[in-house]
């Protein structure tokens, strides 16, 4: 399995450090501006207080604690414990926790171990994190006016990790709002075999500003952007131990009522590993997806703004912890928000969302050269997606202008009709390599009558191993998305080989093959709406 290491190229270099500015940009600052405008109001309307939790081992978790105004003695109250997101402060959610106070629930937020002031060091979803959830519950049924029938768990992104792999270890959680977050790490940042650099880069740069990452996660970040392949099998090992869909068959067990959130363009946990969780759940459950990218769709939220996110975990938490009929329990469970029109429609699952299949045939063979990117690509983390989200303006290439000697296209015929794209667009293709390894990256564009194409989806793939020459077959499933296409517009499959968001292995000088024989024809198949 071991490759020799290749030195990250300009590209590479530039990306990570795009990725800190974003992260700064989108994670760091809204928390920052949250505190002064939330905090005092919060102790007006409701019992706050900070508090050092004894987390896992006796590390303290430092905390904010909400109580409802005029809590009556003796009286037990339903109870939400909110783990903090990746770097985030302990105040981040305390608009919402004000929020949630004030409707009658004891909350409890904390800082997730490893960041800011909470002891510990950066587990990433570890034991450790999954013994801290259960330590803050013992805590706040001993401490607080908590019904121990009632306790909720949820969260954006690391906090929605934790709260989901807590209900698979904690019988005590009866309803989870995991929002943004993740049901299979592995697939998340690191699918289609191809490491996520960007993502790994944000998250490993943010850690280090904010936190105190554990020398498990610093190895392993070092391993897995340095590419060393000799250490994959221990890297997808740590991965699954930090994945709930490692312990589904015991969070199914438990029972916990589970609500999910996540957005279209999320470029840390992308929508298709969510969904496939989501569809492994046999209890009480719910999936939203709307435009985005991470944590983006539930930010306003956290703000104290109206926030559709929000607003649906409280009606979950309503449904489960209060026992309310509000409706949210006989809704389509399934709703999704399309990128292109911005209304919400309903499924009774995931497997219903784009059954119509619409194939485009990538007939011929077409030869590329690797190591030089087209000019196709799938944005920046955090930044690229949320201008689609609030100005739908996605990244964008010219069809006409893609050098084919380094972009492979093909393009469908110009529709009569607007075509609804709800799911998970599949390649299939045969590919032959000139190397053993190689990488590509595969897009779908949305391309009007000037040959501007506007970014659907898309999904990287690497191999290793393969025999020089050799066709061989490529099944590739893009990200799920929610996109209208323009009638009179066109479909686009562009694959090239290099992109910023991605680490790319092919070697110097490698050329790709794209063949279409008679026994196996190539295509890409697109989900469509039809009503």
């Amino acid at each position: 399995m071991g490759q020799p290491r290749k030195a990250l190229r300009t590209t590479t270099v530039g990306a990570v450090s795009a990725t800190l500015v974003a992260g700064a940009a989108f994670g760091l600052a809204p928390a920052a501006q949250a505190a002064p405008a939330a905090a005092p109001q919060a102790a007006g309307s409701t019992d706050v207080r900070f508090v050092d939790i004894p987390g896992d081992g006796g590390t303290i978790l430092k905390a904010n604690v909400f109580t409802p105004k005029g809590a009556k003695a003796g009286a037990k109250y339903p109870t939400i414990v909110l783990p903090t997101s990746w770097a985030m402060p302990q105040i981040e959610y305390v608009a919402q926790a004000q929020k949630l106070a004030n409707s009658g629930y004891v909350v409890v937020s904390y800082n997730s171990r490893g960041f800011w002031q909470s002891g510990g060091e950066i587990e990433t979803g570890g034991p450790e994190d999954i013994a801290d959830a259960s330590k803050v519950i013992d805590w706040t049924l001993e401490n607080t006016p908590a019904d121990p029938a009632k306790i909720g768990m949820g969260g954006v992104s690391y906090g929605a990790g934790i709260s989901l792999l807590a209900a698979g270890h904690d019988k005590r959680i009866k309803a989870v709002a995991a929002l943004s977050g993740w049901g299979d790490l592995i697939d998340s940042i690191y699918s289609g075999r191809t490491q996520h650099l960007q993502a790994a880069g944000l998250l490993g740069g943010a850690g280090a500003l904010t936190g105190r990452p554990s020398p498990e996660l610093q190895q392993t970040l070092k391993d897995f952007i340095g590419s060393n392949l000799d250490k994959e099998d221990e890297m997808i090992a740590w991965g699954k131990k930090r994945s709930p869909a490692t312990y589904i068959d015991q969070i199914n067990k438990n029972g916990a009522a589970v609500m999910m959130g996540n957005a279209w363009g999320d470029t840390i946990f992308p929508p298709n590993q969510y969904a496939k969780f989501y569809e492994q759940l046999t209890g009480p459950k719910r999936l939203e997806f709307r435009p985005g990218d991470h944590a983006t769709a539930e930010a306003t939220g956290l703000l104290g703004l109206p926030n559709d996110t929000w607003t649906s975990t409280q009606r979950w938490f309503d449904r489960y912890l209060k026992g309310e009929k509000n409706g949210v329990d006989t809704e389509q469970p399934v709703q999704l928000k399309s990128r292109s029109t911005g209304g919400y429609e309903g499924y009774p699952d995931w497997k219903s969302v784009g059954a119509t299949k619409k194939k485009i045939d990538l007939a011929g063979s077409t030869t590329i050269r690797t190591n030089v990117d087209s000019g196709a690509n799938g944005g920046i983390v955090m930044l690229s997606n949320a201008l689609d989200q609030f100005l739908k303006i996605p990244p964008m290439a010219s069809m006409p202008l893609l050098p084919r000697r380094y972009a492979g296209v093909w393009q469908s015929e110009k529709y009569e009709s607007p075509q609804r794209v709800r799911g998970t667009a599949k390649l299939h293709t045969t590919l032959t390599s000139t190397k053993e390894s190689g990488t590509l990256v595969a897009y779908l564009y949305d391309v009007g009558p000037l040959g501007l194409g506007k970014l659907v989806s898309n999904a990287p793939y690497t191999f290793h191993g393969k025999t020089p020459g050799q066709p061989f077959g490529v099944d590739l499933e893009l990200f799920s998305t929610a996109y209208d296409v323009p009638a009179g517009h066109k479909l686009a499959l562009v694959v090239d080989t290099v992109d910023p968001l991605y680490i790319e292995h092919n070697p110097s000088g490698a050329q790709l093959t794209f063949s279409s024989p008679a026994s196996d024809p190539s295509y890409v198949s697109v989900p469509l709406r039809e009503k």
